[in-house]
C-alpha cells in the first residue's frame, strides 16, 4: 500500500522540477514517479528506525546536545 501525503508529493514534485535538466516532460514524469518506487523498495523496518532513534537519544542525553548539534544554553 502506497500512502501519499500532499505536501510530500508537492515538495518532491517541486524538487524534481526546480532541480532538473530533463529533455522533456516524459522523462521528467518518469523521474518523478521513480522516487516513491525507490523509497518504497528501500524502506527500513520500523523497529530498526525506533532502535536508531533510541540510541541517538541515549547518546545525546548525557551530553545535553540538541538535534542541531549545539549544546543547550545553560541558565545563568
Amino acid at each position: 500500500m502506497i500512502v501519499a501525503v500532499g505536501w510530500v508529493v508537492t515538495s518532491v514534485r517541486q524538487f524534481t522540477i526546480a532541480n532538473s535538466n530533463h529533455p522533456n516532460h516524459t522523462v521528467q514524469t518518469q523521474a518523478l514517479h521513480a522516487n516513491p518506487r525507490w523509497r518504497n523498495a528501500n524502506a527500513r523496518h520500523r523497529d530498526v528506525l525506533a532502535a536508531e532513534r533510541k540510541e541517538r537519544a541515549r547518546i545525546r542525553g548525557g551530553k545535553g546536545i540538541r538535534w542541531g548539534g549545539r549544546p543547550l544554553a545553560t541558565a545563568a
